[in-house]
């Protein structure tokens, strides 16, 4: 069975003097792309700013060319992020703001909608694809246009998400950390930690591949996720 888990919902933050002891569960969105419920699943979990859709097609490809397998939980896969601390690389506060500052009237049809926020980030986000990626969690509510994504909640803890916890005891299992080759976020001084958290890890380069490696080498990417899974 191969379960996708898009976000889970979050709240508003709490105020400043209490969200430093305040820790809320809260209920995960997910979906199930098919299998059996007799087989534990592959998990897959996007990043920040992402949504159900992104990974989507990636995981209707697994599921349909065998990714069923009992032991695939065994297994850890990394697409382009290291275990490490990201916040001299990560650009995600200047994406937050210029999200924040879109500006579009009531009313405006959805593909035009989508064109003056594209507009409107350009100035910040260069990258056509990562603008497309961020639009993705542009939606119309009763007429306005509003984030999916609770950019307050993001920017409140924004530290806490880019922050990597330290841990001693390394992971025994098969590992494979997948780099877009034009990406920051796997670099060489990164390997280190890497082999030392885990030790069987393989770490491939994805040439051609921004941060966002499903969308700009989705062949790529799907094909290294079968060889390193176990064969049928």
């Amino acid at each position: 069975m191969l379960r996708w888990l898009p976000r889970a919902r979050v709240p508003a933050p709490p105020p400043a003097a209490a969200a430093r002891s305040l820790v809320t569960a809260v209920p995960l969105a997910y979906v199930e792309m098919g299998g059996r419920g007799d087989r534990l699943p592959l998990v897959l979990l996007h990043g920040l700013f992402g949504s159900a859709s992104n990974l989507q097609s990636v995981a209707k490809a697994l599921a349909c060319r065998g990714s069923r397998k009992p032991d695939l939980v065994e297994r850890l896969i990394s697409v382009d992020i290291s275990p490490v601390l990201t916040s001299h690389i990560s650009e995600f506060s200047a994406y937050i703001s210029a999200m924040k500052s879109v500006k579009i009237p009531d009313g405006l049809a959805r593909s035009a909608a989508r064109q003056l926020a594209d507009n409107q980030l350009r100035e910040v986000v260069q990258l056509p694809q990562l603008r497309q990626y961020l639009l993705t969690n542009l939606l119309e509510v009763e007429g306005r246009y509003v984030w999916r994504v609770n950019l307050e909640a993001i920017s409140h803890h924004l530290a806490d998400i880019i922050n990597f916890p330290i841990f001693h005891k390394p992971y025994p299992g098969p590992a494979l950390f997948l780099r877009g080759s034009n990406s920051p976020y796997i670099s060489s001084k990164h390997y280190p930690e890497i082999q030392r958290l885990f030790p069987k890890a393989d770490i491939q380069d994805i040439e051609g591949a921004g941060h966002i490696v499903h969308q700009d080498k989705f062949e790529e990417l799907v094909t290294a996720v079968l060889n390193f899974l176990p064969p049928l």
